[in-house]
């Protein structure tokens, strides 16, 4: 299923090889050579499937051998059993942090090998969420084989995916639903204008390129970028914004 770890060392050889000699100072087909090092997405389905499988196989995260990898288009596709949720929600962002993937459709399954019941796994999340800072009051849990409901209200995004983030990690846990909502309040007149000078500041290049509308306390995304990293550091500086209860990303990842 997987390539041999010594093809992944390989690669990062030639990778830094490329570096040195991309150097502007040096001579000959320098500028070949820096081109070919940084053209991320110009790989045929059989490149990305060798890189995902080989970054997911790199992840200390994710120590499942079946993970089976397939690609198409540049959508790559996770099949196969992993013994934790952390697992895989490590498998899918190995394989959204390689150049050349255009999506990442996840239908790992948790088989879970630790033997707990779900008054059990209730009892670890309550305690998880009591003495995490971020989790507000309210948020309540239920259960059932080991899939875990979040429901209640939250100030602001983070805190519901704080929520969501202390419950993951618990043993037992097969999956969690966040049903968790954000309170209405007050949105100032100029929240688009906030938004796209959030955008700049974390990346000023890609800020220029995204657009934004705003329609009452729903903010939708659009335009293309270069990797998922980027998608999230738009997502996220919509949801910094106050009176934001949705946001749409449409964002595509530009080949």
């Amino acid at each position: 299923m997987f390539l041999p770890l010594r093809s992944v060392h390989l690669g990062l050889q030639a990778q830094g090889g490329g570096l040195h000699i991309a150097n502007r100072t040096t001579q000959g087909n320098d500028n070949n050579k820096e081109n070919n090092m940084f053209n991320f997405f110009n790989k045929t389905d059989s490149d990305v499937k060798r890189d995902v499988a080989n970054e997911i196989m790199w992840d200390p995260r994710v120590t499942s051998s079946d993970v089976k990898v397939t690609a198409t288009d540049g959508i790559v596709t996770l099949r196969g059993t992993v013994p934790h949720l952390i697992e895989k929600r490590s498998a899918e962002r190995a394989a959204q942090r390689v150049g050349g993937v255009k999506a990442v459709a996840d239908e790992l399954e948790v088989k879970t090998i630790f033997d707990k019941s779900d008054e059990e796994i209730a009892a670890a999340a309550i305690s998880a969420m009591k003495w995490n800072y971020s989790i507000p009051k309210n948020v309540k849990i239920s259960i059932e084989k080991g899939w875990i409901t979040l429901s209640g209200e939250a100030d602001w995004d983070f805190e519901r995916n704080a929520a969501k983030d202390s419950v993951s990690q618990l043993l037992g846990v097969c999956g969690v639903t966040n049903s968790i909502t954000l309170k209405s309040k007050a949105q100032p007149l100029d929240i688009k204008t906030r938004i796209e000078e959030a955008l700049k500041r974390s990346a000023e290049a890609e800020g220029r390129k995204i657009s934004v509308s705003v329609n009452g306390d729903k903010v939708t995304l659009t335009g293309n970028v270069h990797s998922y990293s980027e998608i999230d550091d738009a997502r996220d500086a919509a949801w910094m914004a106050p009176g934001v209860r949705t946001v749409e990303n449409k964002l595509t990842i530009s080949q």
